[in-house]
């Protein structure tokens, strides 16, 4: 063999071991894990409409809290979320700031049906409740299963010898998904 055809050889061979194939497939498993909590999280939008709905009936004098929710909703409706999202940070940080505000607003919505007997005995009241509490369940679950992911990523890219690959090739450290500020406090609501 020649000695350009041996160089071949061992590059290849020395490429099928850098972790380069390691990081594409890491990086495409964050990427699916994100697009799993999208997908709860645009199921848990298209159930707060019906929720507001429901509850205006009932609660007319409610304004204020089926104002905040439908504003949280909006909010959370202008960030584009993409699976690129996942690679800015900042952006990635106001989208959960986003979601968190609109998680405090449900749960302002909740605590306010409380004081309407009626509201919590109306089985369309009782079906989008449940509904909503499962999709919460499951945005959990999804934000659980992608920081687990993600520590596979940042571990993986973090380790030698696919460090140096990841650094030429551009992978980024990806940030884990944080719960909000002040979700640790039940909310506040005023009567």
């Amino acid at each position: 063999m020649r000695k350009s055809a041996w160089f071949l050889f061992f590059t290849a061979l020395g490429l099928s071991g850098c972790g380069y194939n390691s990081m594409q497939a890491q990086d495409e498993q964050v990427k699916s894990a994100w697009s799993e909590v999208l997908n709860q999280y645009q199921r848990r939008a298209d159930l707060i409409p019906n929720l507001v709905a429901t509850v205006k009936g009932f609660a007319a004098q409610e304004q204020q809290v089926l104002l905040g929710v439908t504003e949280a909703r909006a909010k959370v409706g202008s960030i584009q979320a993409t699976p690129e999202l996942v690679n800015d940070p900042e952006a990635f940080k106001k989208f959960q700031a986003a979601q968190g505000e609109l998680s405090s607003a449900l749960s302002r919505l909740l605590v306010v049906t409380e004081n309407y007997p009626q509201l919590k005995s109306d089985q369309n009241f009782r079906d989008l409740q449940a509904q909503l509490e499962g999709t919460e369940n499951r945005i959990s679950v999804e934000r659980g299963r992608f920081n687990d992911v993600t520590q596979a990523y940042n571990t993986l890219r973090r380790s030698f010898p696919t460090v140096i690959v990841a650094n030429f090739a551009g992978f980024k450290e990806r940030p884990y998904f944080k719960a909000a500020e002040g979700s640790d406090k039940p909310p506040a609501v005023k009567f």
